[in-house]
């Protein structure tokens, strides 16, 4: 499974694509989309839209992860902050592509084990999992970070989808013989 985690900002927008196989997990690219600072915040989103979309056609993730807005003391900077997730998530969707979004709190969690870890745990967390070299962006680190949660959280949901599929072929089973 290919995964595109997303990290909406208006001034960086950092993205990641991770490709879990068996119980591999592999960076396979990431970075940061920074559109000019003299564009205003129309031009900002459609630049960061197309650079999103652009990633997603030459990736082609099976699903898209991003982060869920949390609030700022600027009543402001949390309203960008949702335009350009809803930029981001309309660039998915004319895709075709699932969508899925975490908190920050789900995503520290899931990769460092505290929802409340900093910026560099995550970060170093994420390198440690994906075998990078090198520092990391911040924010590509939070967006491999968001990559690596849904894949660990589709992984174990995984058997009780299994789980409930063999329930419901045992039920119909059960009911076949019953009708008998």
């Amino acid at each position: 499974m290919r995964v595109l985690g997303l990290d909406p900002g208006s001034r960086r927008t950092g993205y990641g694509v991770v490709e879990r196989d068996g119980s591999t997990f592999r960076a396979l690219a990431h970075g940061v989309f920074a559109p000019p600072a003299r564009l205003d915040l129309a031009h900002r989103l459609h630049a960061i839209a197309t650079r999103a979309g652009e990633v997603m056609d030459e990736q082609q993730p099976d699903a898209v992860v991003i982060e869920e807005a949390f609030y700022h003391e600027s009543v402001r900077s949390t309203l960008v902050l949702g335009h350009v997730r809803g930029a981001l998530l309309v660039a998915a969707v004319q895709r075709g592509l699932a969508l899925a979004e975490y908190s920050p709190r789900e995503i520290k969690l899931s990769v460092t084990g505290s929802g409340a870890a900093s910026k560099d745990q995550v970060a170093f967390m994420v390198r440690r999992l994906l075998g990078l070299k090198g520092a990391l962006a911040p924010d590509a680190a939070d967006a491999l970070g968001a990559a690596l949660c849904h894949l660990q959280r589709a992984r174990r949901s995984e058997p009780a989808r299994a789980m409930t599929a063999a329930a419901k072929s045992l039920e119909a089973l059960l009911k076949g013989r019953a009708r008998r």
